[in-house]
């Protein structure tokens, strides 16, 4: 396992990230993963090198989290030897302000999120999205006295749009407060629109990139090829949630069966292997709802692709530029 520096930090996390979506009753249809499979599951992540955990309080309305903190404790894992991330905004009550990212939400949730992963700070704290309710400075504010008080580490953003996580990080850079560190977003083969804006920002602001939904939400293991069927991911309530264009995912998969019969791997491996080698890609967010899936997935640590193979899987998943993408690449041949 390769470790490597959470964005603009010293601390040092594991290149595959344990996503813990599927812990707990099954939060919109992902997954139902018990506690005892999920003790086992974290326990096998530790043993092959994993020092990273994400949840979210709004996963099965805080039983991810709940799950997670005994599976650590049942592994006896020392707290300071994991990296533990968690995230605010989504509702978790009928109560109009049980959401969003208020101060008084933000305050009240990071206490709920302690006890229920049964620690004393989070490391990675992260806004789940934008609230276009409340006013950036006041969340800003409130994240910044939580790494004040020691209750957080450090912060992070996921599902932003590039202007607003650089407008946030502004916000906080003019008052001295902590800034976000990393960018958790959707990125896979089948889905590179991270790539326009998003990226090339955290690039120039050497903030990490976590990615979530990897293969797609299984699209990109090969075994649905002609449409989600039920029991998959995509076939529930999450149907359609993520976007997929079919002729593109037929040219990725038969450029990832390629790559992966060299390999003698699976496909999920080698998806995951070019997306730890992409450019700004700190730790690739792996989720499981079986140990065989958790094994495959891990794999792909010990998997580095070669150029060659990496420039291939790149022409399969390509997609045209937007503007102004197009355009920002056909000046840069004005002046050679």
């Amino acid at each position: 396992m390769a470790y490597v520096n959470l964005g603009n930090s010293g601390v040092k996390v594991s290149k595959l990230c344990l996503g813990t979506m599927t812990f707990g009753s099954g939060f919109r249809g992902v997954g139902s993963v018990s506690q005892q499979d999920a003790n086992a599951m974290v326990k096998y992540a530790l043993d092959h090198g994993v020092n990273f955990f994400d949840t979210a309080d709004v996963y099965s309305r805080g039983e991810s989290e709940q799950v997670l903190g005994k599976a650590l404790k049942a592994a006896g894992v020392p707290r300071e030897d994991v990296i533990i991330a968690t995230k605010v905004r989504g509702r978790m009550g009928d109560d109009v302000n049980d959401a969003g990212l208020s101060r008084k939400h933000i305050l009240d949730s990071v206490e709920k999120s302690l006890k229920r992963l049964q620690v004393e700070y989070i490391d990675l704290y992260q806004i789940h999205g934008w609230d276009p309710s409340t006013p950036l400075k006041e969340t800003m504010e409130a994240l910044n006295d939580l790494v004040r008080w020691g209750k957080v580490r450090y912060i992070g953003a996921s599902n932003l749009a590039a202007w607003q996580l650089a407008k946030a990080n502004a916000i906080a850079r003019k008052h001295g407060w902590a800034r976000f560190i990393t960018y958790q977003g959707y990125y896979s083969l089948a889905g590179r629109d991270i790539e326009h804006e998003v990226v090339p920002l955290c690039l120039d602001q050497r903030m990490g990139v976590l990615t979530w939904s990897p293969l797609a939400g299984g699209l990109l293991t090969g075994k649905y090829r002609k449409g989600a069927p039920k029991g998959t991911r995509l076939s529930g309530e999450l149907k359609g949630f993520i976007p997929a264009d079919e002729k593109l995912l037929d040219k990725v998969l038969d450029a990832l069966e390629t790559v992966s019969k060299a390999h003698k791997t699976t496909l999920a491996t080698a998806a995951l292997a070019w997306l730890a080698q992409r450019p700004g890609v700190t730790s690739v967010i792996v989720g499981a709802r079986t140990q065989e899936q958790l094994t495959q997935n891990l794999a792909a640590a010990d998997l580095e692709l070669s150029a060659k193979e990496l420039a291939a899987l790149d022409a399969a998943s390509a997609t045209p530029l937007p503007y102004p993408q197009w355009m920002i690449e056909r000046q840069k041949t004005y002046h050679k």
